[in-house]
């Protein structure tokens, strides 16, 4: 597949690196360690127009392609290291403004949109629960109707956002035996009464990105803030998780690109045994798959760019994407962290938080072998 970006594209996307680098990732260090969350530099994002992107010019947007934006945040990817920062905008774009977008009402499209582009709300996607994880549409989270609303109660866990969140995008069903065909998804501000947030979870990377539980306990939501029909959740979800498994990783390749410039200037002036160690042909060789899995990756995530662009459906491309570029994100992480040896096992080089947070990807947004699972039933094996 071709990849040259247009002019256009190679544009945005350098400008997104100077922005990136002038505004984005300061004393991530610090951050990273406190589990701090930039309010800033999500407000600075928001200024900049990543949010607003993909929405169209008559709801407030700049009505940008996915191509487009998918440039963008690899330029992202590329001037900022606070991976964290892009993983909860991934979480907001794909499971909070698409869905709205895809199935919202136009009471809802008007009332959501504005705050969630500029940079005022951020929202957070509700689905898993502790029981149940890969298997969300086991979910127990009851939604009771009567005389036109409907009463939450249940918990879910690992929501990207959550600490931070003012609008949630959430998952319950009308009755468990009936599997994905009971789901419906609602629209829940924070501040309703019955929801509450957990204290934050812990995470081992990623850490800059708040996560939490969260707790629907007699949650009242009016029938106007149900999100899509009745029973047709599974459709939001879905949609949601398209967007998302194909372009979470956006960012990931202008990480590998930015980290493979810095092994190679390390390999070429690092001298061991009176050689600079790019000479040895155990480092070379990993330098080498470095950029083969980084040329490998691009041309998966642009593809589901591309088909989305043309409105055509991309659920078996979206899961080979993220099924390969997770995988190779951790596999080039760890290559850096060997090439630069001791140093790179230290926090002074910041390869062993890229290797934390690469590791977040075999999880996030379905695991590897769910990914798999997807893929062989695309194929209908």
């Amino acid at each position: 597949m071709e990849l040259e970006l247009t002019q256009e594209q190679a544009r945005l996307q350098q400008a997104a690196i100077d922005f990136a680098r002038d505004h984005l990732g300061h004393d991530l260090r610090r951050r990273d360690r406190d589990e701090e969350f930039d309010r800033e530099g999500w407000k600075r994002c928001a200024e900049f127009g990543v949010l607003s992107m993909p929405v169209p010019k008559e709801l407030g947007g700049l009505g940008l392609g996915l191509t487009d934006l998918i440039a963008v945040i690899e330029g992202l990817g590329y001037g900022c290291r606070d991976l964290g920062l892009l993983f909860s905008m991934h979480a907001h774009l794909w499971t909070a403004v698409v869905p709205i977008l895809e199935f919202g009402s136009e009471e809802q499209k008007r009332r959501y949109l504005p705050p969630l582009i500029d940079g005022t709300w951020i929202g957070a996607n509700a689905a898993t629960e502790p029981d149940f994880g890969s298997d969300v549409y086991g979910m127990r989270t009851r939604a009771e109707r009567h005389d036109g609303r409907y009463a939450l109660n249940g918990t879910k866990t690992f929501v990207t956002n959550a600490p931070e969140a003012d609008l949630y995008v959430a998952y319950a069903t009308r009755d468990p035996r009936l599997g994905p065909l009971g789901v419906t998804a609602f629209l829940v501000e924070s501040g309703t009464p019955g929801l509450s947030v957990s204290r934050p979870i812990d995470k081992m990377g990623l850490r800059t990105s708040p996560m939490a539980e969260v707790i629907f306990e007699d949650c009242v939501v009016p029938e106007a803030q149900r999100l899509g029909r009745e029973g047709r959740g599974v459709e939001v979800f879905e949609c949601s998780m398209e967007w998302e498994r194909g372009c979470i990783l956006a960012g990931v390749l202008g990480s590998m690109r930015r980290r493979l410039e810095e092994v190679i200037d390390y390999a070429r002036q690092r001298k061991q045994f009176g050689r600079r160690i790019g000479t040895f042909q155990a480092v070379a060789h990993r330098i080498v798959e470095m950029r083969v899995r980084l040329d490998a990756s691009r041309p998966l995530v642009y593809r589901v760019g591309r088909l989305k662009d043309q409105g055509r459906t991309a659920q078996l491309e979206a899961a080979i994407a993220k099924l390969f570029v997770s995988e190779a994100h951790v596999a080039s992480s760890l290559d850096a962290m060997r090439v630069f040896g001791g140093y790179g096992y230290t926090t002074e080089q910041e390869i062993e938080r890229e290797l934390r947070d690469s590791l977040g990807g075999l999880f996030y947004s379905g695991t590897s072998d769910i990914q798999r699972n997807n893929i062989a039933r695309a194929l209908k094996l």
